[in-house]
C-alpha cells in the first residue's frame, strides 16, 4: 500500500495508544532502502525502536525523566533479547504501521510483541525483551505505575 494513509486528526507524531498497546505510522524513505529500493534489514530495527520509544512516551515514561534521576537514580532501557521474522519486504514510499504490545512485565523486564505492516499485510514480526538498569548496570524493578500504563486495557 504505497501512498498516503488516511489518519485520524487526533493521531500525533508519536502515534496513538490503542486498547492493545500502541500504533505508529511511518513512511519508508530512500535512506531506509538498499540499492534495489527494498528496506535494508537493519532499518527494520529502527522502525521497531521508534514504535517502542513512542509507546513509552505516550504511556508517560519520558527518556529525559529517566536520565534526570527522578526515580532515585539515572535509569535506562536496554534491549536484552530480540527475535525477528522477516515475512515480506517493505519498499520505498510504503506507509508502514508499527504495532507494539506489552505481553508481560516481570521484575525489571518487559516482554513486548511488535508487528510491522503495510496495510493488512504483515511484513515483520518481532518479540522483544527489554530491561531497566540503573547507573551501576544492575537491574531495577519496574515502578508500579508503569505496569498499569503498559499492560493492555481489558
Amino acid at each position: 500500500m504505497s501512498g498516503d494513509a488516511i489518519l485520524s486528526p487526533s493521531v500525533g507524531l508519536a502515534g496513538e495508544l490503542t486498547p492493545a498497546g500502541h500504533r505508529l505510522v511511518a513512511r519508508v524513505y530512500y535512506a531506509d532502502t538498499d540499492f534495489s529500493g527494498v528496506v535494508y534489514h537493519a532499518r527494520y530495527l529502527e522502525f521497531l525502536e521508534r514504535g517502542r520509544s513512542d509507546f513509552l512516551r505516550l504511556a508517560g515514561v519520558h527518556h529525559t525523566e529517566l536520565a534526570d534521576g527522578k526515580h532515585g537514580e539515572r535509569i535506562v532501557w536496554v534491549v536484552r533479547r530480540m527475535e525477528i521474522d522477516f515475512v515480506t519486504p517493505a519498499r520505498i514510499d510504503d506507509i508502514l504501521t508499527v504495532e507494539t504490545q506489552a505481553e508481560r512485565i516481570s521484575g525489571a523486564r518487559i516482554f513486548m510483541a511488535q508487528q510491522l505492516k503495510r496495510g493488512e499485510d504483515l511484513l515483520v514480526r518481532a518479540r522483544v525483551e527489554a530491561a531497566i538498569i540503573g547507573e551501576s548496570g544492575r537491574p531495577r524493578r519496574f515502578p508500579k505505575e508503569w505496569i498499569a500504563a503498559f499492560m493492555p486495557k481489558p
